[in-house]
């Protein structure tokens, strides 16, 4: 696979050849699902917890007596019905986590890649240097590169000044080529890879 190669002023300075073993691989919504929904569930803490009546405190007295008043029956006044009560099924701290092999995530990722590649939604950078760490370098290049909706920015190294100039942008992110995963892919719109990152993912795939 050959695909154009441009600056950040969105002209083309090349080309570069990938591996078809790794950005044109198969296209599997199921298992692109299957791995979302599992990175998803990870990032929950489960950590919620309220009480049920059997915890709340006080209401251990009835409080009218059972017949005569007129009124309905009650036994305590913790019942999920009352101000203050317990709540019925309260939620509590739980584990959310999902089990996915190596091997599945692997191919997901391959899978989302390739897919956004044919449709024309990657775009090949030679490098990225900003002049300085602002905001104004990085909405430049979006500019150049006809960005109008979310873009994430994938680079070989960490690059603290993109990072920064990038933060101020809601609809940008940057990651490390390294830590490239699934979700990160698939929610945004477009994905603009430094060629050397291209490099490293095909390097870490093949």
């Amino acid at each position: 696979m050959e695909l154009q190669v441009l600056n950040t002023a969105g002209k083309k300075v090349g080309t570069i050849q990938l591996n078809d073993l790794v950005f044109n691989t198969e296209y599997n919504e199921a298992l692109i699902h299957q791995v979302v929904v599992a990175q998803l569930a990870n990032k929950r803490q489960g950590t919620k917890s309220t009480l049920t009546r059997t915890e709340v405190r006080g209401g251990g007295i009835k409080p009218y007596r059972q017949k005569g008043t007129g009124r309905a029956r009650q036994g305590s006044i913790r019942a999920p019905q009352y101000v203050k009560g317990g709540v019925v099924f309260a939620p509590k701290p739980r584990d959310f986590s999902q089990k996915i092999n190596k091997f599945a995530k692997r191919q997901a990722l391959l899978s989302a890649v390739s897919q956004k590649i044919r449709q024309d939604e990657v775009i090949i950078l030679d490098d990225i240097k900003l002049k300085e760490a602002k905001t104004k370098e990085v909405a430049t290049i979006l500019k150049n590169l006809k960005l109008d909706k979310s873009a994430l920015f994938v680079v070989a190294e960490d690059d603290k000044d993109l990072l920064r100039a990038a933060s101020n942008i809601p609809q940008v992110e940057v990651i490390n080529a390294d830590l490239l995963n699934v979700y990160d892919v698939v929610k945004v719109a477009k994905c603009v890879v430094t060629k050397a990152a291209a490099e490293k993912i095909e390097e870490a795939n093949v």
